[in-house]
């Protein structure tokens, strides 16, 4: 019999495809609200989104869907032009990844540091624990969000707390049941028994529809319509694969299996809900911790939370309603409690300041800002303290061969940071008529590092000194120009790399 249908196999993923269908729900109908769009639109994306990527994307077992970090990106274009400027934005968002994919540049998600994960995934779980509070609130006469009243709060705390407490106590028990469905259902048929009044899912907006119908965005087809939706199609673009391609490296490390980031962007997934009347979506790292959490790592997991979820709004809209809302928070929290990295607070005094500098920032940037400055800000920190360190660690071993010409044997990485360390490593004036720089065991990176090279061949031939280049490569032969005549050729022993230089063919 195939693992793929083996009883256990079908129960571990259907069950958690129940769970995460449930806990999609809710955050489909808020990012729907916080676009200013109907419930429907969210629900639609998810299931549209969760099914195609689950179906073929690259990582089995990760959960996308309508996403709270595309949703803020979305209101403006729809409070100033509409739902269907919104669609079509989201189909031009599908195409602009379905490009990123051909191009084969996921592979480029492995080059983000350590730190900006750690801080990626610090940021998230603090976005998603926050985000739950405004469930909290309730609109006023005026229309602005004010707290519960106390007995209300204090309700949905219970609640919460029991929801919880049964989700941490079930695999005690069992494991063959995903516990947070468990703390769901406990708590949902508590609540109804009891006939405690409390909110639901149903006070968010109903989940009441029929099956999403095809139709192209009502927008003219003009330049003045792609300038519109460009900007804000790239910019979506550009926060879904992030947090999709960060998201699968993630559920790489926890199952110690490798995705496929390329199959991962997500194009075809937006073109089709755009088209459909959803709204988009990328991978939520919430619910992919849920499934992966119940042992669902397979492509039916995912496949089976869409359809679960499609039938909710075909079939069981009035069930799926009646759930408490608290249920779901706290199903929400032990996942942010499990997401969280707690070990970072261990990191202190072990890991280079630097590092631990930028776990901070960008945790605090994806929380104040948005996840696509928070990642980039990361990496660029994260480059310019590489390249400082290893501006720091350019030396050289002097000494002096057998024909009195003195040497010096280079170690390190020369390029635009390092300059100013290599210039400072020679004395021109107090060196004998033959000096020796041997790169070996240097590597010479960009123009800057053949600016300098020449520069300081231009102070020796000033002062009537010789000096001599050795094993440097074909390409910094080529490229410099004042010590062109000082370079020493050795076939045999030259080292073959490449320079980053324009002048090069």
């Amino acid at each position: 019999m195939s693992v793929l249908t083996s009883p256990a196999y079908l129960k571990t993923n259907l069950l958690s495809g129940l769970t995460v269908a449930l806990a999609l729900v809710p955050e489909a109908i808020a990012f729907a609200l916080v676009a200013h769009l109907s419930p429907l639109t969210g629900l639609y994306a998810a299931v549209l989104v969760a099914f195609i990527t689950s179906a073929f994307g690259g990582r089995p077992g990760m959960i996308s869907a309508a996403a709270g970090s595309l949703a803020v990106v979305m209101v403006a274009l729809v409070v100033q032009h509409g739902a269907q400027y919104l669609l079509a934005a989201v189909v031009l968002m599908g195409v602009l990844q379905l490009l990123f994919a051909a191009a084969r540049l996921g592979k480029f998600i492995r080059m983000v540091p350590h730190p900006v994960m750690l801080g990626f995934v610090n940021g998230l779980a603090l976005v998603i624990f926050l985000a739950q509070f405004g469930h909290f609130k309730v609109a006023g006469a005026d229309g602005t969000p004010h707290w519960m009243p106390a007995a209300q709060l204090v309700t949905m705390g219970v609640i919460i707390a029991i929801t919880m407490a049964v989700i941490y106590l079930t695999p005690r028990l069992t494991r063959a049941v995903p516990s947070t469905l468990v703390g769901i259902l406990v708590a949902s048929v508590g609540c109804a028994l009891l006939g405690v009044e409390t909110r639901t899912v149903g006070d968010l907006g109903s989940i009441a529809g029929g099956l999403p119908s095809f139709a192209l965005p009502d927008v003219p087809f003009t330049w003045d319509t792609l300038r519109i939706v460009f900007p804000y199609a790239l910019v979506m673009a550009g926060v879904g694969l992030i947090e999709s391609l960060l998201t699968l490296t993630l559920i790489d490390e926890i199952t110690d299996t490798r995705g496929q980031p390329n199959r991962e962007s997500l194009g075809a997934a937006n073109v089709v809900s755009g088209v459909f009347g959803g709204m988009g979506g990328c991978a939520l790292i919430g619910q992919s911790m849920i499934n992966v959490n119940s042992g669902a790592t397979g492509r039916l997991s995912g496949i089976a939370a869409a359809a679960i979820l499609l039938c909710f709004i075909l079939f069981g809209s009035s069930w799926i309603e009646a759930i408490p809302l608290a249920a779901l928070i706290g199903v929400m929290f032990v996942i942010c409690e499990k997401t969280f990295e707690w070990g970072t607070f261990r990191l202190a005094g072990r890991v280079p300041r630097a590092d631990l500098f930028v776990v901070v920032l960008v945790a605090a940037i994806t929380l104040l800002v948005d996840l696509a400055v928070a990642v980039l800000t990361g990496v660029i920190v994260s480059a310019l303290v590489f390249a400082w360190q290893h501006a720091r660690q350019v030396k050289a071993a002097l000494a002096l061969d057998a024909q009195g010409w003195k040497v010096y044997a280079l170690d390190g990485t020369l390029f635009f940071a390092s300059v100013s360390a290599f210039q400072g490593i020679f004395t021109p004036k107090d060196d004998p008529q033959d000096v020796v720089i041997d790169f070996l065991h240097a590597r010479v990176v960009d123009h800057s590092a053949i600016q300098a090279i020449d520069a300081l061949a231009e102070r020796y031939r000033l002062l009537g000194k010789r000096l001599h280049l050795r094993h440097l490569s074909p390409d910094c032969r080529e490229l410099l120009e004042k010590a062109q005549d000082m370079i020493e050729v050795n076939l045999m022993e030259d080292p073959r790399y490449r320079v980053a230089d324009d002048k090069l063919a």
